[in-house]
């Protein structure tokens, strides 16, 4: 019996090995499976039927398959990562109107203290004499002041230098000149010029008051300056009489007096103020010139 009888021999109920003489068949290299029921029967167990799909039962779709290698488009630019949002701007916009009204609140505070402050500081004025008494309450007791701002305070007031000389003429006679207004002349010679001169605007404003700084209410000199500041103020008015002409043609400055004429700035008519505009003088006595002085101011 050849190999393919074997096979047909044992075809109806196992599988037959090869005896121990029996070469082993040559096939096609292709090893073919029977179906289970015969794996079954060849291992003992009984047939299993081979599962068929239900036809009431969904299937998954397939998936499909996606390319591993995907490329951007070239035209494609990506910017910088966005910074996250910080402080305010990270608020909501209702958080954010509150804050800005806290912070017009707290704006409008400071100034009004400031404001009270430079008023509780500053010299007394229209707004101080109107509105004292809310200041008052405003810096009483926590924010009171001690220190000056202003010194010294600004002048309310206008001070006018006036001089006058007694004369002697060639005859011998002593006549008395009338009062020069100094100031008035620094003035005029200020007013509508571009280029006001140094010693228009400083020097006999200077002067006086280097005098009344060295001196008492008396005229009396107070300290080792006070002759030096009568010599300096004596001296600028000799020159200013003299070119004034006071002595005239023929004569001679024999001695000066000088005096100030203090008058009080008048208030805006809304203040309501009432103060005098009535002046008060302050007149020195005779200073006599001195022959080499006078000399050389007439030259």
């Amino acid at each position: 019996m050849d190999a393919y009888g074997a096979t047909d021999a044992a075809g109806g109920g196992g599988s037959a090995s090869p005896g121990p003489g029996t070469p082993p068949a040559r096939g096609t290299g292709v090893t073919v499976r029977g179906t289970g029921e015969t794996d079954a029967a060849a291992a003992g167990r009984e047939p299993t039927e081979p599962k068929h799909a239900d036809p009431a039962e969904p299937t998954e779709p397939e998936r499909a398959t996606e390319p591993d290698d995907v490329t951007e488009p070239d035209d494609v630019t990506i910017g910088p990562p966005l910074e996250p949002r910080t402080d305010v701007a990270a608020l909501s916009p209702r958080y954010q109107i509150a804050a800005a009204l806290a912070l017009a609140v707290v704006a409008v505070t400071v100034c009004v203290h400031l404001g009270m402050v430079f008023m509780h500081v500053a010299p007394s004025n229209t707004v101080t004499k109107k509105h004292g008494k809310a200041i008052e309450e405003w810096i009483y007791p926590e924010f009171e002041q001690n220190w000056k701002l202003f010194a010294p305070n600004p002048l309310q007031q206008n001070i006018a230098v006036q001089a006058r000389a007694r004369v002697r003429t060639a005859a011998g006679e002593i006549r008395t000149t009338d009062w020069y207004d100094l100031s008035a002349e620094d003035g005029r010679a200020i007013d509508g010029n571009p280029l006001p001169s140094h010693v228009d605007q400083n020097e006999l404003r200077r002067a006086w008051d280097f005098f009344t700084a060295t001196h008492d209410a008396d005229n009396r000199p107070v300290g080792l300056r006070g002759s030096l500041s009568e010599s300096y103020l004596r001296r600028i008015v000799e020159l200013r009489l003299d070119r004034d002409g006071a002595a005239g043609h023929d004569g001679t400055v024999d001695s000066v007096q000088v005096r100030s004429a203090t008058t009080n700035v008048r208030p805006p008519a809304w203040s309501g103020e009432r103060i005098s505009l009535k002046p008060m003088y302050r007149v020195l006595s005779w200073w006599s010139v001195p022959a080499d002085e006078a000399e050389g101011a007439t030259k």
